[in-house]
């Protein structure tokens, strides 16, 4: 491979994402929109803090603002930051950092497919096919950790096939505190990276290399973890062990998830959870990972490769994560967890996809008299095409919608705008604090305290309500089932005082 490869590679990638990004005003989603309004604070000088509660998992016990990042890990920002950021860029400066990381995906994905063959024709159908990522396109350009879960996957495969060794396990230690700092799943990385260390008698030292670069790389951030939330590992992650159903996230007091309380449901209940989460990650690892049309060949590439350690620690880890996603975290993990998780392993899956359609065609010229030059481009440029289709298709439904001129990626922007200048025309006041469904996203477009509604009936709102010093609460289709009753009949209760409606939602005053 020669390095106008990789530059062509980088460049055609570049400018996908940025055909797609033309249509993104925002960061679109609840998790991007975490990451840019924590990254904005702290350019502000407002430092880890955040003016939300998403969950009620941490117990911050009714104070305003709150330190940051107590369930999700803060890389996503820091990247944010680097963007121009502190200049007052705003989200295109925020996001200018996930667009250069993403950008790298297709030549970094080539390079790992190179190291396998050392073939250039391999490489670049990786990178092609790494350059139409189908549903993880229209996630790429945001603030959010996809486009970094790819790149530290690539490179964590990529230096597994190090030529030199004495460098190999620091770095992977380093990655893997890396992915540790970008989700919180990435500890099972370090266990990758533990088991990839060279046990042989010259090597003895190398498991603690590993050890040694992940807490170079993710010791601080424990540190601070357990200064301001007394655990290294956050605030409150754990009670989702407990869940019995996805809204139970969003229960107050988190107090109730208990072991007791989840085993007290039965194990048949525990076993069919678990069972549904499967079928939902296995359907995410055909339709996103093997985006349907590699699958066979992601498998036809492994099986050829099956003598490379790396396809076995990547299959190893690929089981532990979906184990993860599946037993550990079942909601979570059919709600998003799997699908983020899974990004990691794509570089891999896109270099054994172009192993697995060499190996195709070259079973074809030996069996059944294909041509060999001919067939690979046939059906290599075939598989590109189809899969550039596939992925503009769903960037034009989930990114573009039915406007060019307002598309749909901003929708939930623009309807938290509408709603927060209807909550100003009823007399909110700018430090007043409002319940809502996305307390991030809200909080970005308003500047105003926000708290999420909690998993319960309007008794369980209210107690919320008093404790965090909630003004108002903006009730939407998209709420919790006990307040069915209350959004299907809209009026005034207790303290909780009906002022009106509008397109479907209901507003209302929390009095004192």
């Amino acid at each position: 491979m020669k390095k106008r490869d990789y530059l062509l590679l980088w460049g055609m990638g570049l400018l996908i994402l940025l055909g797609v990004a033309f249509f993104q005003h925002s960061p679109g989603y609840m998790d991007a929109e975490y990451y840019y309004t924590t990254a904005l604070r702290i350019a502000k000088g407002d430092g880890l803090t955040e003016p939300f509660l998403w969950n009620y998992l941490g117990d911050t016990q009714g104070e305003g603002v709150v330190p940051s990042y107590g369930y999700w890990m803060p890389l996503a920002s820091f990247l944010a930051l680097g963007g121009g950021l502190r200049g007052g860029g705003g989200f295109p400066a925020a996001r200018a950092g996930f667009l250069l990381v993403a950008a790298t995906i297709p030549p970094l994905t080539a390079a790992l497919a190179y190291s396998f063959t050392e073939k250039r024709k391999i490489a670049l159908m990786a990178g092609a096919l790494a350059s139409f990522s189908s549903f993880y396109l229209p996630f790429l350009p945001t603030t959010d950790t996809f486009g970094l879960y790819m790149i530290f996957g690539g490179l964590f495969f990529l230096l597994l096939a190090s030529e030199k060794p004495t460098l190999a396990p620091f770095g992977l230690g380093i990655l893997a505190g890396l992915m540790h700092l970008s989700r919180a799943d990435g500890f099972i990385w370090l266990g990758v990276a533990v088991l990839a260390a060279s046990p042989s008698p010259r090597r003895r030292g190398a498991r603690g290399e590993v050890i040694l670069g992940y807490l170079l790389t993710f010791g601080p951030w424990m540190l601070r973890n357990q200064l301001v939330f007394g655990s290294p590992l956050g605030a409150g992650g754990l009670k989702t062990l407990w869940l019995t159903t996805y809204n139970e996230l969003y229960t107050y007091p988190a107090s109730q998830l208990t072991f007791a309380r989840w085993w007290g449901r039965g194990l048949a209940a525990i076993l069919q959870d678990r069972a549904w989460a499967l079928g939902q990650n296995l359907q995410t690892a055909l339709a996103v990972q093997g985006q349907i049309l590699l699958a066979p060949l992601i498998l036809l590439g492994g099986w050829k490769s099956r003598r490379d350690a790396r396809v076995a620690l990547g299959g190893l880890a690929w089981l532990g994560t979906l184990g993860l996603m599946t037993v550990i975290f079942p909601f979570a993990g059919a709600r998003g967890g799997f699908f983020h998780s899974g990004a990691a392993f794509q570089p891999l899956l896109w270099a054994l996809s172009a192993l697995g359609l060499h190996e195709l065609v070259s079973w074809g010229a030996k069996k059944r008299g294909w041509k060999l030059q001919q067939a690979w481009r046939v059906l290599g440029t075939g598989i590109v095409l189809l899969l550039a289709g596939i992925s503009i298709f769903i960037v034009q439904s989930r990114v573009v919608g039915a406007h060019f001129s307002s598309p749909a990626w901003d929708a939930s922007y623009h309807k938290a705008q509408k709603l927060e200048q209807t909550l100003q025309s009823l007399g909110a006041g700018a430090e007043d604090t409002v319940m809502v469904n996305n307390p991030p996203g809200y909080s970005l477009v308003s500047e105003r305290p926000a708290i999420v509604i909690p998993n319960g009936d309007v008794n369980t709102l209210l107690a919320a309500a008093q404790e965090y010093h909630a003004k108002y609460l903006i009730l939407e289709a998209n709420h919790p089932q006990p307040l069915d009753e209350l959004y299907d009949s809209p009026h005034s209760q207790g303290k909780l005082r009906y002022l009106q409606s509008q397109d479907g939602t209901h507003f209302f005053r929390i009095e004192d």
